[in-house]
Formats: C-alpha cells, structure tokens, sequence
C-alpha cells in the first residue's frame, strides 16, 4: 500500500502541484519570490556543504519564521551541548529564508527543494544528515521516505493534531498513516496530540507529548529583552502603561475608543500601540482615525516626545521588549482572524487581553482557563477590564502571577528533545 501512495502522490500530486505553483507564480509576489529563491539551489548547497567542517549533521525544518522560533531553542541547546555538530537548516517559505539568512548558529541555511524524488535524493546525497528534525507540521513525503530508505532517524518536534484536521478524513488518513509510520519519533505539544496520533494506527514512530519549545523561545528571549532599554525611563515612569501588540485595523476600531475613555478617568494613561503591519498606508490611516483624540507620536520621533498619550511603533522586531514595560497588553489579530502570539506578554507576569478569534492558539486557551488572560468582545467589555485591571493593583498582580506562572510550568521541552537526539549525536559511526 506504501508503494502505491508513493506512486500516486509522485506521479499525480506532485505535477498538479508544481503546475499550480508556476500558475500563482503569475500573480503572487511571494510565491514568486519561493521559485525564484530555488534556482540554483543544488549548485549553492554544494559550495556551502564543501566548507564545512567534519561533525555530526543536524538538518533542522521549518516551514517559516513561527515555525523557526520554535526550532531556534533546540539549535541553541544543540550548540552548547555538542559544538561541533554541524546544523544545517532549511525553511519551505520565502519569508522565512529570507528573515533568517543571517541566523547565527545554523552552519548553512537553503531553501528546501520542490518535494520530487530525484530532489529529495539529490538534496539528501548533498547534505548527508546524521539525523532530521521537522518543526510542526511541514512534512514534505518524497523527503521523508527518502530519509527512511537511506535509514537516517527522523524525528518531528512540536507536533500538533487537531482531532478535526482534515489529515484524519478517511482515504487521505490512509496516506498520513503510511507517511507517519516512515518517521521514528513524533514529539507532541499535548497529550491530546499524540492520541490524536494514535487514532492513525501508526506503528512505525515512539509517539510522546513532551511540550512546546515555544515556551522555552519565549523565556530566552525575554531575558535578553529586559536588558535592553529602547524608551527613555522618564517616558515610563509614573505611568500606567497599556500595550497593544500586532494589532490590525479591526483590533484597533475596537481597542482605540476604550482607551479614549479612560484616559480622561487616568491621566497617566500610556498606550504603546504596535501595528502588525507599520505601512506607511496603515500609520498615516492610524493617525487619521486618532484625529481629535488621545495626543499621539510615532516612536521613530520619540526624541520629540512631550507628553503623548498614544506611541505609535512605526518599526519592526521591538514587540517583545514593549511588552516588558507593559502592566496590561491586549494581543492583536484576535479581532480579525487568529490572535497572534500570547505567551511574548504573558512570559512577563503582565495580565493578557485577546478578542474573540482565539481558539488557533492552545496557549490561549489554557491562559484564559488559568486565569492569566480574559477575553474581551465589545467596547464595554475592553472599558471594564482595562479599567480592572488599571487601578486594581491586586486583581493585575494575580492576573500577572497567573500568567508568568504558566508560562514557566510549560518550560522544558527542549531539553526533551535533545534527550531524543543525543544517541545519534554521540553515535560512532563505524
């Protein structure tokens, strides 16, 4: 039965896909950029391959940049566990080769090649794992039964599944369970997960929950955050301060008029507000919609600041060190599609507001169960918990405890998955 979902997903999928690739290459700059990105692609991986020194290969997938801030703690561990093996890294997605090039530890960075067999062993005989391990989700087939022939262990990390997913529909169940039995080892988020793995019947990969190395991430990176000191402390000091991370449009018509409001009951209200997307279209539409409302400056010309109760962050990568001056942060995207990442505020012991689309994140979820998030749907709502949560110092503090409480007793997935990798790091070849 392998076979045949070999032949099948090799003959027919694969040419359907590469064909509707080449079609939306037409008119997506992104997808563009991905076939753009890949010409080429062998002859690089073999100049960079040739440098490197001798040492055990870790290849390490990510399908894009979320998906590679999950990976970043284990190759940390991995470095500091084993120096001299060498990380090899690739991503599927433009946005996530393109922002990570630079990335320190990893030893080479490349685009994964399209998921055809004579790619997969052309990119294998090249790169030359000691081992693999896929983050999440992006399982590429053709990539996976080659590793499987040539008997290199692959592991996935960060394993999700959803009891709904569309892998788990019967005659496309049928081929996840084949894949899925070519893999050794599935390392699930949740207990949850790794039953919903189990509902396969797979009986090749040791399925074990072990957590989310996102937590991990998360705490590492606050801890480099709280160093740096991006806004002046007279700025800061004496202030109640609100931020809103990765908001979109429809997450500030909703948080904007509430925190007008208080401010009038609090006058030393400050909001640091944090646009997903800082374009010029979306700044300029901002500060439209805030005419004749709270005082408001950019944090580009924050040397001109005189008092404005609204910073407008106009550039990228600082979310997680605003959040750290935060008393109260509200989390974008949770008003239009999916709320964005939840533990970057919750890791401060800060209380967490989010609007209804949530239920994308688990850590939402179990936030709000243990007390350390509220959901909030309406202007009214907003109004009262924030106000809550401003001027009740013990409501904040155990709101806050909650949260950052949460957030260390999920910690430690690493460390189990480098208890998984370790064998074949330490393995003699003979």
């Amino acid at each position: 039965m392998m076979a045949l979902w070999q032949t099948i997903y090799s003959v027919v999928t694969i040419p359907i896909l590469w064909i509707v690739l080449q079609v939306l290459g037409l008119v997506n700059a992104k997808v563009r950029r991905a076939i753009a990105g890949r010409r080429g692609l062998f002859q690089e991986m073999e100049r960079k391959i040739a440098t490197l020194a001798p040492g055990k290969r870790v290849w390490i997938h990510s399908s894009s940049m979320g998906e590679f801030e999950q990976a970043k703690p284990i190759i940390a561990a991995l470095k500091a566990r084993s120096p001299g093996a060498r990380i090899l890294v690739t991503f599927y997605s433009p946005s996530g080769y393109e922002n990570s090039r630079k990335y320190q530890l990893a030893d080479a960075i490349f685009y994964l090649p399209f998921d055809t067999r004579r790619n997969a062993r052309r990119f294998l005989d090249i790169l030359r794992p000691d081992v693999a391990v896929m983050v999440r989700y992006d399982i590429w087939p053709n990539h996976i039964w080659e590793l499987r022939r040539r008997k290199i262990p692959t592991i996935i990390a960060n394993a999700t599944m959803s009891r709904q997913s569309e892998r788990r529909l019967p005659l496309v169940r049928s081929f996840h369970r084949h894949l899925y039995n070519s893999i050794n080892v599935i390392l699930t988020v949740s207990k949850t997960d790794a039953e919903a793995f189990g509902h396969f019947g797979l009986t090749g990969p040791h399925i074990e929950p072990i957590g989310d190395t996102r937590y991990d991430q998360v705490v590492q990176r606050s801890t480099q955050a709280r160093k740096q000191n991006i806004l002046p402390r007279a700025v800061l000091e004496g202030k109640r301060i609100f931020v809103a991370g990765s908001s979109w449009p429809e997450d500030e018509a909703m948080i904007l008029p509430p925190f007008a409001e208080l401010c009038r009951e609090l006058p030393d209200l400050l909001m640091i507000l944090v646009p997903h997307e800082p374009t010029l279209r979306h700044l300029e539409d901002l500060e439209a919609d805030l005419r004749g409302g709270p005082s408001h400056i950019r944090f580009s010309s924050m040397n001109e600041y005189n008092g404005e109760k609204i910073i407008i962050v106009d550039s990228i990568g600082i979310l997680l060190t605003l959040y750290s001056y935060a008393d109260v942060a509200f989390i974008g995207g949770s008003f239009k599609q999916n709320v964005h990442n939840v533990l970057e505020a919750a890791v401060y012991g800060i209380p967490v507001l989010f609007g209804p689309r949530y239920r994308n994140s688990q850590e939402a979820l179990m936030l709000v169960d243990r007390g350390g998030a509220f959901i909030v749907t309406s202007h009214e709502q907003i109004t009262r918990a924030l106000r809550n949560l401003l001027t009740d110092a013990m409501a904040r503090s155990t709101a806050g405890t909650r949260a950052a409480r949460f957030v260390e007793a999920n910690t430690g997935a690493t460390d189990r998955v480098i208890a998984h990798l370790a064998p074949h790091l330490d393995r003699t070849d003979p």
